[in-house]
């Protein structure tokens, strides 16, 4: 209305000069085709810069609310490329230098650690980007364990070595891994001892399309070996390990097996064609409560796998064989365990008669593995929970995968005979405490007492078949340190050779016959510390 009074009031006075001046050359048409295309222009421009504006509106508040934590070059970088980002929205930088806080950088205040829940609150904070690519990974982690107790979802920037020619951007941000935040201070590995069984020698892994048997994969194809055999009864995960390592151009042979550890004959022939001089046996099943509901399966390809391994890496004289262990092992409440036990010591047995020289390496979780938590974790959060945990005090110890297996290529290095090694885990961790730092990780909050209107529920399942509230890593106290500071190694009872024996003729017979109870008490007779249900 306004609009049209003003255009009305212009034409008004434009046709009152005109009269007063006399325009007798100007036609009394242009007075309404001059109101006309006035207003139109007029509502046109107010309705199109009315757009633009709310889109501008609309689309700065779509983008996440955004902490820059570090206020220097790679922060300052950050925050140029953020400029053009439809995703984040720079808000602020936090630093823990006190001459930098308080200050203006790029039209942005700098803040210390303490004021991030003021920021959240405050100015909706969503996301924190790590910017501080020179710090040490120890340095690292200690910030991103501080950043956990906060809602937000955290991505960082890798070190400064992995950026390429020192130019910081978008595409360089990554997200938070959990081993991330439950990492510890790396230890240098002893390059002899990585390359004593593998260097110029052939190689056979069991198991190598599963998490633990393509990390040894990849890392063994790394110490020049002279050929590698993969072998795993899932067609899926073979194929997938050996196009991985086909297509990285080694100049090494890479020969797929698809195989069983319970196929005996099958086994002889690889083993002896390949003239195989190291076995890393890593085959087995593991998830304990699918274990616990297939009891002849399980103990059948855990127990009898390891022995057709053992039987033959004996009479084909292999010079060495690995055995990846688990915690499980020790004390078991649950068949996977007390399977991977007698596995042990089934080695144990065929060390005191054998030139091969046998040994097994035991440690606890490893993050990421197929059937952990992590993932587990991972999809609750992204369908938006809840997040199952079994027992509120159910603690697990954790190690990256990589880092598992390079302690199990020095170990089965350090051997002699019949020796079990133990990896240093480190703390055992909450599982509950991982659960809340994964939701904090992703941006979200846990309903709990405290935050009722949270994202995420936790929901308390109880205990699994076989679960244990806590993990064990030696039966007994007789422990040395080995000559690397993470590797231990155990002196543990072990049974006789005729003893393993009579053991494997059962578990065939029970297979035969399907018959679940013999197999469950010839457990419970002879693996150390086994209980069938969880006290």
């Amino acid at each position: 209305t306004t609009t049209f009074q003003a255009t009305t009031i212009a034409c008004l006075i434009v046709g009152f000069l005109m009269w007063f001046f006399r325009e007798p050359n100007l036609p009394r048409s242009v007075l309404p085709i001059f109101w006309l295309i006035v207003n139109i222009a007029v509502i046109a421009s107010r309705f199109l810069f009315k757009g633009y504006l709310y889109s501008w509106d609309s689309f700065i508040n779509s983008r996440k609310q955004t902490l820059i934590y570090g206020a220097g070059n790679a922060g300052v970088q950050l925050v140029e490329s953020l400029k053009k980002s439809t995703v984040y929205a720079p808000i602020a930088f936090i630093d823990d230098d006190k001459e930098k806080q308080g200050t203006i950088l790029n039209y942005l205040e700098v803040f210390p650690f303490d004021k991030i829940d003021f920021l959240i609150k405050n100015k909706d904070a969503k996301v924190l980007l790590l910017a501080v690519p020179s710090v040490s990974e120890k340095q690292r982690t200690q910030i991103l364990k501080r950043l956990t107790k906060y809602p937000l979802e955290v991505k960082v920037l890798p070190s400064l070595d992995k950026i390429v020619n020192g130019i910081v951007n978008l595409d360089a941000i990554k997200h938070v891994e959990v081993a991330d935040i439950l990492g510890r201070d790396s230890v240098e590995p002893n390059q002899s001892l990585l390359e004593r069984n593998i260097s110029g020698k052939n190689i056979l892994i069991t198991g190598a399309g599963g998490s633990i048997g393509s990390e040894l994969s990849r890392q063994v194809m790394k110490l020049s070996p002279k050929k590698v055999v993969l072998m795993d009864n899932s067609e899926f995960n073979l194929y997938n390990i050996h196009l991985e390592l086909a297509s990285k151009g080694f100049s090494i042979e890479i020969i797929p097996s698809l195989c069983t550890v319970t196929n005996y004959h099958q086994l002889k022939q690889i083993i002896a064609q390949n003239n195989i001089q190291t076995i890393y046996h890593a085959a087995a099943y593991k998830h304990v409560p699918m274990v616990e509901m297939n009891i002849i399966s399980g103990t059948y390809n855990n127990v009898i796998g390891t022995y057709n391994i053992a039987r033959l890496a004996d009479e084909l004289e292999v010079a060495n064989m690995v055995l990846v262990s688990t915690d499980k092992a020790v004390r078991p409440t649950n068949v996977m365990g007390a399977s991977k036990r007698m596995s042990e010591l089934i080695l144990q047995a065929f060390s005191d008669k054998s030139k091969c020289c046998f040994s097994m390496v035991r440690f606890g979780n490893v993050l990421e593995s197929a059937g952990s938590v992590v993932p587990l974790f991972r999809n609750q959060i992204k369908a938006g929970g809840p997040v199952t945990v079994t027992h509120r005090n159910i603690t697990r110890y954790f190690m990256s995968i990589p880092e598992a297996v390079e302690l199990v290529l020095q170990s089965g290095a350090m051997a002699k005979g019949g020796d079990v090694f133990v990896l240093d885990m480190g703390e055992p961790i909450k599982i509950i405490d991982l659960a809340y730092k994964m939701i904090h990780l992703s941006g979200l909050t846990p309903i709990d007492n405290e935050n009722p209107d949270g994202d995420i529920r936790i929901d308390f399942t109880g205990l699994r078949p076989g679960e244990k509230l806590y993990e064990e890593l030696l039966i007994g106290s007789n422990v040395v340190q080995s000559e690397h500071p993470r590797i231990m190694q155990a002196k543990e009872s072990k049974l006789s050779f005729d003893e393993v024996s009579h053991c494997v003729e059962v578990i065939k017979s029970a297979r035969e016959n399907q018959d679940e109870r013999v197999v469950k008490e010839l457990l419970l007779k002879y693996v150390d510390g086994y209980r069938s249900e969880v006290a």
